[in-house]
């Protein structure tokens, strides 16, 4: 729960603030831009919200955020909004695919998904097992698939296992000691067909054992393999975040040209939506620029 004695300095005046637990994730400022702003290595509120909207995505926000560091100054009044804000998660994208709230500070605030569909609900990486959330997936049909797109954001897959008995999904090289129970492990870099609608996407480079998701063909759950950059204004991968390998990162993003989808769904990052022609384009800007970085290194 975040402390009003610890709220940082740049916040501004008024009921809402972020305290010095935050890990800058960057969770509150894509979900409510208009209120949060960010400071050297902390978010901050850079404006009170002056509408219901606004209000309503802060303190969605303020749910989402990975470590409590969103408060309120009137917490106990404004507990009905926050239960409003609770229940707004799973939120909807488009075309029954959600973004699932509830980072985790296990995953440095990754964001999760969930794709809602007849042929068996799939959880795309791990959200905090928040009892509100569960019960909310659980009116929607709970999770058959439990999609772990690289080591890093497993947090409380066990949880959601023992919950909805799904099936969890892993590459085999980016086993650990707290996924060996997984039940579905991927080998190798070529493509596999899940189901008709799902195809898993080998991606080594930000790990070994990287995975996408593609939904449908428009749908791209990419992990920590691809992000959208406000800073950039394109698509980008992590260069300081590069565990494995850049250059087979590089590689895995060259073979990302070869499947077509409109949206870029990631776990750290900005999603993006384009037209799939554009899209296309848009990851050619993006292997220009991953060999310009590589370069200058």
């Amino acid at each position: 729960m975040a402390s009003s004695q610890k709220r940082v300095a740049e916040n501004a005046p008024g009921e809402l603030f972020v305290d010095s637990s935050c890990i800058d994730c960057d969770t509150c400022r894509w979900l409510a831009p208009e209120t949060f702003g960010a400071a050297e290595e902390h978010a901050f509120v850079a404006r009170q919200p002056s509408t219901p909207a606004e209000r309503h995505h802060a303190l969605m926000a303020l749910v989402a955020c990975p470590t409590g560091s969103i408060g309120s100054m009137r917490a106990r009044e404004a507990r009905p909004e926050i239960r409003a804000a609770s229940a707004a998660f799973p939120d909807l994208i488009a075309d029954r695919v959600y973004h699932c709230g509830f980072h985790d500070e296990a995953s440095f605030g990754a964001a999760s998904y969930l794709i809602v569909r007849e042929a068996g609900n799939v959880l795309v990486d791990v959200p905090r097992f928040a009892l509100p959330l569960v019960r909310r997936i659980e009116a929607l049909g709970g999770v058959r698939w439990l999609f772990l797109t690289h080591r890093d954001d497993v947090g409380d897959h066990q949880k959601f296992r023992d919950r909805f008995r799904c099936e969890r999904v892993l590459h085999r090289d980016d086993l650990s000691a707290s996924t060996r129970g997984v039940e579905r492990l991927i080998d190798g870099v070529d493509t596999m067909r899940l189901d008709d609608e799902l195809t898993a996407i080998p991606v080594p480079g930000h790990t070994r054992g990287s995975m996408c998701l593609l939904y449908r063909e428009r749908f791209l759950m990419s992990g920590d393999h691809v992000a959208w950059s406000e800073d950039l204004g394109q698509i980008h991968a992590f260069r300081d975040a590069c565990w494995f390998d850049w250059d087979r990162q590089r590689d895995s993003m060259r073979r990302l040209l070869g499947h077509r989808f409109e949206w870029i769904l990631p776990g750290h990052g900005r999603r993006c939506h384009f037209p799939a022609s554009q899209m296309r384009r848009e990851l050619e800007k993006c292997l220009e620029w991953m060999g310009r970085s590589q370069r200058l290194s």
